[in-house]
């Protein structure tokens, strides 16, 4: 999840902010962004959401490219 590491680092969001925002333990959020737990479409939506961007924006190349 190298992109949206990036993108929460340039926005200056803590893992604290993302968590709150949607609605999640810290350790969850942590959890997505360092691929210990999966990623549904539902929260890949409410992520994307925070930067105002599409979940492919964000997630296709990464997932695109686990095969």
């Amino acid at each position: 999840m190298d992109e949206l590491k990036e993108l929460r680092a340039k926005n200056k969001y803590t893992c604290e902010y993302m968590a709150e925002h949607l609605k999640i333990s810290k350790p969850f959020y942590w959890q997505i962004e360092n691929e210990k737990r999966r990623l549904s479409y539902k929260m890949a939506v409410k992520i994307a959401k925070v930067f105002n961007m599409k979940p492919d924006d964000i997630f296709y190349e990464e997932f695109k490219n686990k095969d």
